[in-house]
């Protein structure tokens, strides 16, 4: 049985860890094939936006406890997170059920996050001795205000779905059947735009964050002059004023 599905279609990858036996809990194949996809996704010209979820009763309860004690373990977390990092493109996460630890640090490296009524949400590393080694010190105060983050990162203690969504940990709460489609949508609404534009959107608002404002409004005004050469631009203003569809490639 494959660790992680892959599927695609229409500009969509869509990436279903499938260990629900272990609620999804991630060992070293499982992280190199999440990593795997997200190269792809980066890679291919036709690929413009993914969707991560997980199969069973939990979107991820992080890493598999029982593997990390083996010697395959070592450097675990420069597997998947690393990669992450430095993607240009969106990536949605779908969540159901269990969040935890490292699940919870890829639903912080996606871009927008959905959420099922049932869905929770912790940071339980400090139990275990151990800090999130996957960004969640830093993503997590970046996503929600400081004091909840903190909370949750001293005690490793759990939200739910209404809290995730009050904190703005969450876009979307919505019900367990409709879930997929509601991130299904927002991934046709993006592949709909240009996909420079989007690339492009992603990679100044990512950088800005950590920029002062001064130098993050320089960098804006690079990659809009940048994009008003491309032929996708000319594309997108003749289409609008002929009242069609835009026909992008990329360029």
């Amino acid at each position: 049985m494959k660790k992680v599905i892959i599927e695609k279609s229409g500009g969509i990858i869509r990436v279903k860890i499938n260990r629900p036996e272990v609620m999804n809990a991630c060992d070293g194949e499982t992280y190199d094939a999440i990593a795997d996809a997200w190269e792809e996704l980066e890679g291919d010209p036709d690929l413009r936006v993914g969707i991560v979820s997980g199969e069973g009763r939990a979107f991820c309860v992080g890493t598999d406890i029982k593997w990390v004690k083996s010697p395959d373990a070592e450097g675990f977390v420069d597997r998947l997170y690393p990669r992450m990092l430095t993607l240009t493109k969106p990536v949605i996460a779908a969540i159901h059920g269990h969040c935890n630890g490292g699940g919870l640090e890829q639903a912080l490296a996606a871009d927008i996050r959905v959420c099922s009524e049932d869905a929770h949400f912790g940071s339980g590393e400090v139990r275990l001795g151990w800090i999130p080694g996957g960004y969640g010190t830093q993503r997590l105060p970046r996503v929600i205000p400081l004091g909840p983050a903190l909370e949750l990162l001293y005690t490793g203690g759990r939200i739910d779905a209404s809290d995730a969504y009050r904190l703005g940990l969450v876009n979307h709460v919505v019900p367990a059947d409709q879930l997929m489609e509601k991130c299904e949508q927002i991934a046709s609404e993006i592949t709909k735009c240009a996909p420079l534009a989007v690339q492009k959107m992603k990679q100044v608002v990512m950088q800005g964050l950590d920029m002062p404002l001064t130098q993050a409004v320089r960098l804006e005004k690079e990659y809009f002059e940048w994009l008003m050469r491309t032929e996708d631009s000319k594309e997108g203003a003749l289409a609008f004023a002929e009242k069609r569809a835009p026909n992008w490639k990329g360029k």
